[in-house]
């Protein structure tokens, strides 16, 4: 069992005769007795107001966690034990089920009608919304419509080949348990379509479920089946024994056995919820508020926890599914409650599933908590990240385990703890450095997945920043310490720009993450594209692990074009001495082709440049000079 979904309290103790039937009406029960009374039971805290008979029902009332007292006695209420009772109460009306059909008027119960050729009937179903009654007697099924007021018009009368012993409304048709198997009635033309058959121990039992949709019974397992009896899913539910009676309230299913009453969630896997062990029940329904249980002579009703209650109990116990599927039944008018349990939820899932080692779902759940990327990042304290205000003190984080030993330290996939220890084996190691590579793919996915919205943001922000600047130059009515800028590119952050800050953190980490796991390439692409890595940290990480094409990418992004000119005329010359260490793709053409771009903007670092590749690129670097007018611009900037 997963938690305390109903509380049971005892509302009618020791009533005088045995109970035949049971229905809710408001706060009232309406008790069927073998003696045929109807007797009206009430809170014992409303029978002292002496109110009418008429003034008993409150249409927003429900029943109430409290002793119920005798409020009414209706004597001679049905000559003959009633099967079943049913309120109607869209049209103020209680059905009985006797030796026929009954109509009687609410709140004084008046007869208003009786169905003769109900004489003999078994079953019955109700459509509230069309006001279409189905019922079954003998080896006939027939439809009435109530046209208003008092007056039922019967529709149809069909055949079948046996007794009726469930029946169930399905949109225009109606489902029928047969004998030992389920059919399909179209109402219309009598139409039977046969679905399966039934279990062997158990008679059939058709429950109808808020969607439309149909649960059907083979003994103790219930099957999903559409309004033509076609089968939904491979997943069934099962119940520890075959119930005689099904109830569906909300998100749960609430079955009558022979020993207890059983409450399953109706989400897959259709986890067994609660047992409320109650003996001897013999009727079991639905009411406004609760599902009320009737013994021979006594009733009890099983209240919902508060939704709230549930959820926290559902969380403790690491049901986080189970908890979240309530989030969503919480009120409308609760939605900020509902948003912050969610979030809360979420992160408290995905930190179970990161320290099972489900990480990408673990990224899945701090995706649906909408947590901050700084939160989800300090999991990960191998990644250095910029010093900006966005980054919280590790002592604010939740439930953030301070020995994790996810992450490597630096390249090496091993924590600090592992290299020093003796002990640790070169399986330990390799286990460590798989670790280490899936939590860091997982976190490349989720900071992949937010970053277009971040980016976004960022660029736009970027976009107000140029027009402001622009009315401030026109105008000066703008303080020009506003905006801190470097002129050197695309890649350095505005000081105060909260977007701007966390694109950094996020491009920052991705860089990070995709060299640690060897994506290069992805490394590469992140910086030939828009974006905002911190010039510093990436700096640093590049030069320390020689991933000299990506540092010059990074260079050039930021408008750092000398840096990035001197770094690859460094590369041509150490290529050139074939050092084991490097790559010798660096050539003198290179420099040539970084050089073109920037003939435009800046000749007099071209001019430098070129020089130093004069000798051994000499027919590029005149063309570079003549062709693209080099030496026209220089002359025109030293004149």
């Amino acid at each position: 069992m997963v938690h305390n979904a109903y509380d049971s309290f005892e509302l009618l103790a020791n009533s005088p005769n045995k109970i035949d039937a049971i229905e809710s009406y408001g706060s009232k029960l309406l008790v069927a007795c073998s003696d045929g009374a109807l007797r009206i039971y009430a809170p014992e805290s409303t029978i002292s107001d002496k109110s009418p008979p008429s003034d008993y029902h409150n249409h927003g009332d429900q029943l109430r966690k409290e002793p119920y007292a005798l409020a009414r006695t209706v004597n001679g209420f049905s000559r003959k034990p009633i099967l079943s009772m049913k309120v109607l109460a869209s049209r103020e009306l209680l059905l009985s089920l006797s030796e026929s059909i009954a109509f009687h008027r609410l709140p004084n119960l008046e007869t208003i009608a009786v169905l003769t050729k109900a004489k003999g009937a078994n079953v019955f179903d109700w459509d509230d919304k069309r006001g279409f009654l189905c019922f079954a007697r003998q080896k006939r099924v027939c439809i009435f419509r109530h046209d208003g007021g008092r007056g039922f018009v019967e529709v149809k009368d069909f055949g079948v080949s046996d007794t009726v012993k469930s029946m169930s409304w399905c949109g225009e048709n109606i489902c029928l348990g047969i004998r030992k198997e389920y059919w399909i009635l179209n109402a219309i033309n009598g139409a039977l379509s046969q679905i399966f058959p039934s279990g062997r121990l158990a008679p059939p039992l058709v429950v109808s479920l808020p969607s439309g949709e149909l649960l059907l019974w083979k003994d103790n397992i219930g099957v999903f089946v559409d309004q033509n009896g076609k089968h939904l899913q491979a997943e069934k539910l099962c119940w520890s024994e075959a119930p005689s009676v099904v109830v569906i309230q909300k998100s749960y299913a609430i079955a009558l056995l022979p020993r207890r009453i059983e409450i399953r969630s109706l989400r897959v896997p259709y986890s067994l919820i609660q047992a409320v062990v109650l003996q001897n029940v013999r009727h079991l329904i639905e009411s406004n508020n609760a599902i009320i249980a009737a013994l021979s002579n006594s009733v009890c009703a099983l209240f919902p926890v508060p939704l709230g209650a549930q959820i926290v109990q559902l969380t403790a116990s690491g049901n986080f599914e189970e908890a979240l599927a309530l989030c969503k039944l919480l009120p409308p008018e609760d939605s900020n409650l509902r948003a912050a349990k969610e979030g809360s939820i979420h992160i408290r899932y995905a930190h179970y599933l990161f320290d099972n080692g489900s990480y990408e779902e673990a990224m899945e759940q701090f995706l649906a908590s909408q947590v901050d990327i700084t939160y989800v990042l300090s999991l990960y304290p191998s990644i250095v990240l910029p010093k900006t205000s966005m980054v919280p003190e590790p002592e604010k984080l939740i439930d953030i385990s301070p020995d994790a030993p996810y992450l490597s330290r630096g390249s090496s996939g091993l924590s600090d703890d592992m290299e020093s220890s003796p002990d640790f084996d070169e399986h330990s190691a390799l286990e460590s450095k798989k670790m280490s590579h899936n939590t860091l793919m997982a976190l490349i996915k989720y900071l992949q997945k937010r970053r277009y919205s971040i980016i976004e943001k960022a660029t736009s922000e970027g976009t107000d920043e140029v027009v402001l600047d622009a009315v401030g130059d026109n105008y000066g009515a703008y303080d020009s310490s506003r905006f801190k800028k470097s002129s050197k590119g695309r890649g350095n952050i505005v000081i105060n720009s909260s977007a701007r800050e966390m694109a950094a953190i996020l491009d920052t980490a991705l860089l990070q993450a995709a060299l640690l796991t060897g994506q290069t390439s992805a490394a590469l692409e992140l910086l030939e594209s828009v974006n905002y890595c911190d010039l510093k940290i990436c700096e640093e990480i590049l030069q320390k692990w020689n991933h000299y094409s990506a540092l010059l990418e990074l260079y050039k992004c930021n408008g750092m074009h000398r840096e990035a000119l001197k770094l690859l005329h460094q590369l041509v010359e150490e290529s050139n001495q074939s050092q084991p260490e490097l790559n010798p793709k660096f050539k003198p053409e290179s420099i040539i082709e970084y050089l073109k771009p920037l003939c435009g903007t800046d000749p007099m670092l071209v001019l430098e440049f070129s020089m130093l590749v004069l000798e051994s690129c000499p027919t590029q670097t005149i063309e570079l000079f003549f062709v693209r007018g080099i030496f026209l611009q220089t002359w025109s900037t030293l004149i």
